[in-house]
């Protein structure tokens, strides 16, 4: 345990180290693909640079069930390493609420990654962001939202929030329910991976780069499902998310 300091500051420069590359990476994909940058290219962009920075921050990420080749992934939320953890096992795009740009590093690769973000203050605007989705589900891309609204320590999966569930029942693409889950040798979930309640980012990730390992798994229901009401959906989704917790 008296390594920990040390652990945590060779860490956290890997983070910015890691951040550093992907940038000159996403720069020269926009040197060569042109401006903007497909979606498609971008989610790309984000998986290989994510999974990179899960093995250097020591973190090993596994998945149970099918991979969903296309649609909405709706998912119970932790932390920000969900969305890390998500990209690593496959390329996609996310729905962020608009805080999320503000976080260092982790912001700047979510905004050119592509990620929606959601001013959950300003309800009218939802039309317009299901309008986003929308065109990202119809192009095929995978997209990844959680209808809680906000992170949680994982005690229990809050009520899912139904109106973005509108742009996959529009584009006609299927829903597709995942649970994540954390677990660590030392320190806790709850306090040390999970980022919830008045949680602050930066010292909450200096806490979390010192663990000496952290594993997660993210779980798929075997088959997507298909509604045609958005409340409808997000009832069952979460159920569903509910019944990958348990098993």
């Amino acid at each position: 345990m008296r390594f920990r300091p040390f652990r945590g500051a060779i860490r956290f420069l890997s983070v910015l180290w890691t951040a550093l590359q992907a940038c000159i990476h996403f720069v020269f994909l926009r040197w060569k693909n042109g401006i903007p940058l497909a979606a498609d290219v971008r989610a790309e962009w984000l998986h290989v640079w994510c999974g990179l920075l899960l093995r250097r921050l020591g973190v090993e990420a596994k998945y149970e069930g099918r991979i969903p080749s296309r649609g909405l992934i709706v998912c119970n939320h932790l932390s920000y390493l969900d969305i890390i953890v998500l990209s690593s096992i496959c390329p996609c795009t996310f729905v962020a609420k608009k805080e999320v740009r503000l976080w260092p590093v982790f912001g700047w690769m979510a905004t050119m990654s592509g990620t929606v973000f959601v001013d959950r203050q300003r309800p009218r605007e939802t039309g317009t962001v299901n309008d986003q989705l929308e065109i990202a589900l119809r192009s095929g891309l995978r997209v990844v939202l959680f209808p809680e609204g906000t992170s949680t320590n994982g005690t229990e999966v809050l009520p899912f929030r139904s109106p973005l569930f509108a742009s996959a029942i529009a584009a006609g693409e299927p829903i597709t329910p995942a649970y994540i889950k954390y677990s660590v040798s030392e320190g806790s979930v709850e306090q040390d991976v999970c980022y919830w309640g008045d949680m602050t980012f930066l010292p909450h990730l200096l806490r979390a780069v010192q663990l000496p390992h952290i594993d997660v798994v993210v779980r798929f229901t075997p088959e997507p499902f298909r509604f045609d009401d958005r409340k409808q959906a997000a009832e069952i989704t979460r159920e569903q998310v509910v019944a990958l917790a348990q098993m």
